[in-house]
């Protein structure tokens, strides 16, 4: 998550009602306070939902801390920041989930990208700022032939990405797609690039290769950092050249291929440590986007959910409701760190509607990995040193707790995961909401590991 805004002006950021499904609400806030409400007695428009109080909760600009606050009014059922309590007043990161009551808001840093509307959000869907933001910069990759090397953790879907570069892109040839972590060792520059009859054992014909497949198209190469090292100056060739030269023969073939590459890999780290050709990286990221994480835009979980539920009945040819999810369960999947991202997902999806649950899904009918992920048993280490038995859940720990392991751990925070039972995004959450990362306040601690 983004450290907050340290910068002069007031940030413009939005809240964007994402669950219970049916509650549609949306406010863009800048430097002017705003009282959110059934009735805020502003001109902020009313919040209708029976957990919200008349006038539950009021957001402003802090500019000492510079970032955006929010404090209960004393409502009946409570503010909440990313699950920490929101009394006397709690900073909002980007990407925090506002609860009040039973209603989640997204807290989204707004963007300057213009969402184009030539770009599916079928395909790449999403309300969240990140995937505005990659939508305008497929938009403007998808005409140009250059390669694109699409970034992004794994289930993220930097395939949907490469198939509406495709299909934008007007291409008359087709989108062959390849993982090079499943390409055989001993034939893949065999399957790349072909071979003539008698290269080689079993070599009973002529083999056009994935590059001749792919004449007129795009050749999408998924996890392209898995590509042998030995392999990578033919490939560079191909992109410099637009040549092949099949496996045991003399000629080469001219091809006119569109390549898109994905990694989950830091090909500059690996460039940089000789993992990876640093002149075939260069060439393969004429174009760079970025897939975000699911965790990036928490603000769309809700709506997927719902998107993958329709796609598990649809393949099954089944008619089910969308199930209603108990705020408890709303706050768990919003609140879980998702390492799988949209994979994680989906198979939260099988496991709820295979069992056949179409009515109200409460905490405890999530699966016992997504509740248990969300409740780790850690051991709990003491400024002494002393190891004491993990405990058997860690709560969210309140403001003193944090701010005395803050104090203790100096800032590191590896360690303070390790205490929390938490990931180090959501560390970070909780460190800015308490501005413990204010300005002049050295970042390096917070770093360490």
């Amino acid at each position: 998550m983004a450290p907050v805004d340290r910068g002069s002006k007031p940030v413009r950021a939005r809240l964007r009602a994402v669950a219970p499904r049916g509650v549609t609400w949306q406010l863009e806030i800048g430097a002017h306070p705003v009282t959110i409400g059934r009735t805020p007695e502003d001109v902020t428009p009313p919040l209708i939902h029976g957990t919200v109080s008349r006038r539950h909760a009021r957001l402003h600009w802090d500019a000492e801390r510079r970032c955006h606050v929010v404090e209960d009014l004393g409502s009946r059922h409570g503010t909440h920041v990313d699950q920490l309590a929101a009394g006397a007043g709690l900073a909002l990161p980007d990407g925090a989930i506002l609860r009040l009551g039973g209603v989640f808001l997204a807290f989204e840093r707004l963007v300057d990208d213009a969402d184009p509307a030539d770009v599916s959000r079928d395909h790449l869907p999403g309300d969240a700022p990140v995937m505005t933001k990659l939508r305008a910069a497929v938009a403007y990759a998808a005409g140009d032939p250059s390669p694109v090397l699409v970034i992004g953790d794994t289930g993220t879907g930097k395939e949907w990405v490469a198939n509406e570069l495709h299909r934008l892109s007007r291409r008359k040839g087709a989108l062959i797609a390849v993982n090079c972590a499943a390409l055989t060792p001993q034939l893949v520059e065999s399957q790349l690039f072909g071979h003539v009859k008698g290269a080689f054992t079993g070599a009973t014909a002529d083999e056009g290769g994935l590059f001749r497949a792919a004449d007129g198209g795009t050749l999408f190469l998924d996890e392209v950092g898995e590509l042998p090292i030995e392999l990578q100056p033919k490939l560079l060739r191909v992109l410099q050249d637009g040549v092949v030269q099949p496996v045991g023969g003399t000629r080469t073939t001219k091809v006119d291929v569109r390549v898109i590459a994905a990694t989950n890999r830091d090909l500059a780290i690996a460039a940089a440590i000789g993992g990876f050709r640093r002149d075939l990286y260069a060439r393969l990221a004429k174009w760079e986007l970025t897939m975000p994480r699911l965790t990036e835009r928490r603000g769309d979980l809700p709506a997927w959910i719902d998107r993958l539920w329709l796609a598990w009945c649809a393949t099954r040819q089944l008619a089910r409701p969308l199930p209603e999810l108990s705020a408890a369960a709303t706050a768990a999947l919003l609140a879980h760190a998702w390492p799988d991202n949209l994979r994680g997902l989906d198979r939260l999806i099988h496991a709820l509607a295979s069992r056949g649950a179409t009515t109200a899904i409460e905490l405890a009918d999530l699966p016992e990995w997504l509740r248990e992920s969300e409740t780790m048993e850690v051991p709990r280490v003491s400024a002494a040193g002393v190891v004491t038995p993990a405990a058997a859940k860690l709560p969210v720990p309140t403001r003193d707790e944090f701010e005395a392991a803050w104090r203790e751990l100096g800032g590191n925070v590896r360690a303070l995961g390790r205490r929390f039972g938490r990931d180090r995004r959501q560390i970070y959450r909780w460190a800015d909401s308490y501005g413990l990362r204010a300005a002049g306040t050295p970042d390096d601690p917070v770093e360490q590991g």
